[in-house]
């Protein structure tokens, strides 16, 4: 039994003994002197997980009594963490060495995050989803005030940690209350109790607890507070890191809650999510208007496009979460991007964030003003871009649901949250020339990272690179 469930548990292991060797390795030789070749293995690392996990995994495998699920939506999900993660950290090698932050702890924290999303994305029981949902937390409090000569990023390690205890306080009195009138925290006890017309009055404020905590963790309104700070005072590699994996990870815990534990009361919360998602697609992208600097306009953006991905969670249905997944895919291709892109915004070696610094960027650097034009207009939801079907599909799954009033809410957010995006390329494109504007890129990493994004962005659309048929065999095997 033990040697089954350390099979199915197999790939968080290989990256658990890695980071604690790592760890051991790093701390009795030259310390920061490895960190960059960390990186690099620890990228690899996470690509040969991915395909790994992507190629040989097959049905439904449970470990640990239901502790633990190894599933088509966890592999799916675990995929799309892995390599996300993969890519952000080579993206912000480079940009950290050269500012001094590389240190060897960096990529381990982000591997540990990495193991804690993977549980989370295949939690079977509350106490295993609040054992990864905290590991993944604790480690990226410590990322985001990395740079410790800055008060900012003091800051935003403060507030990420106080809001996120309280997050997790919430989450936990929800558990607590679930458990008191389940009598179980596994989710297939918990499904067979909270059936249609029959969830008693403490199960429901332990879901609206629940689902409190679990809006936190994907920066949904009215949860978002801690969002704009974290983005703009954390070293800006790992605010692309926190825009993109967690997010995944955040998302698919929340589908996978919501199905698993409570799917036979699809009633008693989807007007709870259909809120959440109408709120954070109108305040993220009525707040983002007014942004100068562009971090905190994609800390924005994200809060909006966490609605989007919630209006197909909303849904309740098979073809809901398969359109969630497939906006989450898009949605962190395009940050990895967008991200690239922002990593390499500099002047005379410093880093820069200031929107209006854009000004005329397109008469320096033609190439990649196309590729950041293409992904703006993909955010955007500009079809035909790989974004507008994003859009689309979440739009589809929430008409089809009866939620036709979330999907027309959408389309308006849709053309609101249009504003913010054009801006920038009105800058790139037709603002006034300065004499302070942004230096050449130098980085082929952040260049490629930049165009092989703006390139799937024109490219999927002719059939998305196959996701929708692997995004549909994976709602499947999550909702029944």
């Amino acid at each position: 039994m033990l040697s089954s469930d350390l099979n199915v548990i197999l790939p968080e292991i290989i990256l658990s003994v890695y980071a604690m060797l790592a760890l051991l390795g790093a701390v009795y030789t030259r310390k920061d002197g490895l960190a960059s070749t960390l990186v690099w293995i620890t990228s690899a690392l996470f690509l040969a997980v991915a395909l790994w996990i992507g190629f040989n995994g097959a049905g439904t495998n449970v470990a640990f009594n239901g502790l633990f699920i190894d599933d088509g939506f966890a592999r799916f999900s675990k995929v799309m963490i892995l390599v996300s993660g993969a890519a952000v950290l080579m993206m912000s090698e480079g940009y950290m060495t050269r500012r001094g932050l590389l240190r060897f702890e960096y990529p381990l924290l982000i591997t540990l995050s990495v193991v804690g999303m993977m549980m989370m994305v295949s939690a079977g029981d509350l106490m295993s989803l609040y054992m990864g949902l905290e590991l993944q937390s604790l480690a990226l409090y410590v990322v985001a005030s990395l740079r410790r000569d800055s008060v900012k990023s003091t800051e935003a390690g403060l507030k990420y940690f106080v809001l996120g205890a309280l997050s997790s306080g919430l989450l936990l009195y929800g558990a607590s209350l679930v458990y008191g009138y389940a009598g179980t925290t596994l989710f297939s006890g918990i499904i067979q109790t909270a059936s249609e017309g029959d969830v008693s009055l403490g199960l429901l404020f332990g879901l609206v607890f629940l689902i409190s905590g679990l809006a936190f963790k994907v920066s949904a309104v009215p949860f978002h507070m801690w969002t704009p700070d974290v983005y703009e005072g954390a070293p800006t590699p790992v605010t692309a890191f926190l825009a993109t994996a967690p997010k995944v990870a955040a998302m698919a815990l929340f589908a996978r809650v919501l199905h698993d534990a409570f799917g036979g009361a699809v009633g008693d919360w989807q007007q709870v999510v259909a809120l959440l998602s109408l709120l954070s697609m109108f305040l993220g992208g009525i707040a983002a208007i007014g942004q100068t600097d562009i971090k905190r306009l994609m800390a924005f953006s994200s809060i909006a496009h966490m609605g989007y991905a919630l209006m197909g969670l909303a849904a309740g249905t098979a073809f809901g979460v398969q359109s969630m997944l497939i906006y989450m895919a898009i949605y962190v291709t395009m940050s990895v991007g967008t991200f690239a892109f922002i990593l390499s915004m500099e002047r005379d070696g410093q880093p820069v964030s200031n929107i209006a610094s854009l000004n005329m960027y397109s008469k320096k650097e033609p190439g990649k003003a196309l590729a950041m034009l293409v992904l703006l207009f993909s955010l955007a939801g500009v079809p035909p871009l790989v974004g507008f079907f994003g859009k689309l599909y979440v739009l589809r799954a929430a008409y089809d649901a009866g939620l036709a009033w979330l999907a027309i809410a959408g389309a308006v957010a849709s053309v609101i949250g249009a504003f913010y995006y054009l801006r920038i390329v009105f800058y790139m494109y037709f603002g006034e020339e300065r004499d302070d504007g942004l230096d050449g890129g130098k980085s082929p990493v952040l260049w490629g990272m930049l165009m092989a994004s703006a390139v799937i962005m024109v490219v999927g659309v002719v059939n998305l690179f196959g996701i929708e048929g692997m995004a549909a065999t994976a709602a499947a095997t999550l909702v029944n």
